[in-house]
């Protein structure tokens, strides 16, 4: 049996060249939590290190300012 090679993920931000992850973008936002609020890991979005905690700080914000819900039901 062959193996796959599983490509990396590249980073959103980095790749479409964005500095800022803005909390008022909830439908952006949606992209990186599940069904149940909660917010998704890099391993699975594919984020770098230092976007994944500016994108953890924009949807916590977001939360907050009742932007989007803390959590589905």
């Amino acid at each position: 049996m062959e193996e796959t090679i599983k490509k990396a993920k590249q980073c959103y931000f980095c790749v479409n060249n964005l500095k800022e992850v803005d909390y008022k973008d909830a439908n952006f936002l949606r992209r990186f939590i599940n069904s149940y609020g909660k917010i998704l890991p890099k391993k699975r979005t594919g984020t770098c290190s230092k976007h994944q905690r500016k994108l953890a700080i924009a949807i916590k914000r977001a939360r907050v300012m009742a932007i989007i819900p803390f959590v589905n039901k």
